[in-house]
Parts: C-alpha cells; structure tokens; sequence
C-alpha cells in the first residue's frame, strides 16, 4: 500500500472530509498507518533474509506473574507483546529496551533472554527478553500516535488466551516465560 492515499470521499461532496474518518476515527488512523511502512533501507535482515526484531514481555516483578501487552498498531482490540525491528548496527538488547519505551510507555531493568523465536509466516526472527518494570509513563510516543495505543497489565494466563489465536508465535514467548527457571 505504500504510496496509497486511503481517503474514501464522503457521500455528501460539500464536505469533503472522509466518510471512514467521520464514522470513525480510530479504524481511519490505523489503516493510514498501515499504508505507511518504514522504509526497507532501516531494516535489518539476517544471512538468511529474515527480518530481525527484539520484543520484551514486560512483567510487574520478579514473580513474573502478570505481563504488559499493548493495543496492535493494525488491530486495536487486539492485544500483542512490545517489539519491533532493529535499526542497522543495533544489538536486540538495545531495540527491545527501545521498542517497549516507544510502543508501552514502560522502562526498567532488562532481564534474561528467553530466546530468538522464528515466525516463517512473517519472515522475522524475533530476540525475547525479560524486562521488570520500574516506570510508566504517562504520555509515550506511540500513546499519542499510530490510534492512541494502549497498554495494560494481565495475569500470564490471561494473556496467553488473548495472544494464542492471533499471535501463535507470540503464545510462545510466553509459555517458556511460565516454564524458563529465572536465573538472568
């Protein structure tokens, strides 16, 4: 879609404001951020052409008993793990710390790594870390653009129900979140 315009023009044509954004304003906002995409010269692929990401599941304390999701920049009733793509010369570590800040409104001390989990559908490799939150911000960047996202605080089961039928993958993270011993 890059290049598009997604106007759709209102019926009444002495009102030229789109229809979509009068009848909703929100869905109008996310699909014009979907029309617009990062240009492929910022993101990194590895030796095999996948894209690589960094995500952190962001948890309340070191009982790792309740995660951080956000609102999905594509799908606002769905809710997703902070992450997204490392910047050429970036370290995983330093994007996740990036992402979450930008997509949750969150900082705090990164933990261990859960791991690199592959996603074949999206083409991404994705570096999972462990982040315990000290801070939330009020305002953050992604707060105030891409629709307003939200964020909020779920127990891990929860979380694994809202994620498992849209973000398998994601899912995943989780699961060995329950499961890794907790040594950093």
């Amino acid at each position: 879609m890059r290049g598009c315009y997604i106007f759709i023009s209102g019926e009444n044509q002495s009102n030229p404001e789109p229809a979509l954004l009068r009848s909703d304003p929100a869905l109008f906002v996310s699909l014009l951020l979907q029309s617009i995409e990062k240009p492929n010269s910022t993101r990194t692929y590895d030796e095999d052409g996948f894209r690589r990401r960094a995500a952190c599941l962001c948890v309340k304390d070191e009982q790792e008993t309740e995660v951080l999701l956000v609102t999905s920049s594509r799908a606002p009733e769905r809710w997703i793990v902070p992450g997204g793509g490392l910047e050429p010369n970036e370290e995983p570590s330093v994007a996740a710390i990036r992402e979450v800040v930008e997509e949750a409104g969150v900082r705090g001390h990164l933990g261990r790594c859960l791991g690199t989990f592959e996603n074949p559908e999206r083409k991404h490799r994705t570096s999972v870390f462990v982040l315990v939150v000290t801070e939330e911000l009020d305002e953050w960047e992604d707060s105030k653009s891409i629709g307003r996202r939200k964020r909020k605080w779920f127990p891990v089961e929860e979380a694994l129900g809202l994620l498992s039928i849209h973000k398998p993958v994601q899912c995943s993270y989780l699961k060995l979140l329950t499961r890794n011993d907790k040594v950093p």
